[in-house]
């Protein structure tokens, strides 16, 4: 196999891995529903939301503005807030 060979086909592996971890990330993401702020806006006082800020301590310290009620908890822990909450809460994650 000539080095011009061997160079296209590296190209075409790293292209096509490329690929696979896009549409890993696009499938991921498109599986999780968003919420607009102002959907958000009109559960804030729904008993049955939990809403969970798992913002960067760095960045919730940071900013100034916190969603009122929002639990803070760490992005490391977030596997954990299963069994922290019953199954017919509707945990919300703001992650911005």
């Amino acid at each position: 196999m000539t080095i011009r060979q061997r160079l296209a086909a590296l190209i075409i592996t790293v292209s096509l891995a490329l690929v696979g971890v896009l549409l890993q990330a696009s499938v991921a993401q498109s599986a999780v529903p968003k919420m607009t702020k102002e959907e958000l806006r009109a559960k804030l006082d729904s008993p049955d939301v939990v809403i969970v800020d798992v913002r960067l301590g760095r960045d919730w310290k940071a900013s100034e503005e916190k969603i009122k009620g929002a639990v803070r908890v760490d992005p490391e822990a977030v596997e954990s807030l299963a069994a922290k909450y019953p199954k017919d809460k509707t945990l919300v994650l703001y992650c911005a």
